[in-house]
């Protein structure tokens, strides 16, 4: 495969992502929409990696950083919207927008 391939399914990956970010109501649809958008990230990432210095490891430990931090932004996440939906029975954006203060 070429870098236009993997960075062509990075992309693919992105605008799935922001279209299901932007176009859901539900915070966790919303959230596997930045989860998405972040996967094209990392893609794009390791492929560009991959093409251009294969030597050395640098690109897989920034794409095991940004893995990692995925995994704890999203673990994150669901503990805020599981407290918010058991405090105030708030599942939709809408629903939670009236938190600010």
């Amino acid at each position: 495969m070429t870098l236009q391939a993997f960075l062509l399914l990075g992309a693919a990956l992105f605008a799935v992502g922001l279209y299901g970010a932007l176009s859901q109501q539900s915070i966790v649809m919303v959230m596997m929409g930045l989860e998405l958008m972040i996967n094209g990230l990392v893609v794009a990432g390791a492929a560009f990696w991959f093409f251009v210095a294969p030597s050395t490891a640098d690109g897989q430990v920034l794409v095991l950083v940004a893995i990692t931090v995925m995994a704890l932004e999203m673990a994150m996440g669901f503990a805020v919207v599981t407290a918010l939906f058991r405090a105030r029975d708030a599942d939709l954006t809408d629903q939670a927008g009236d938190l600010k203060g």
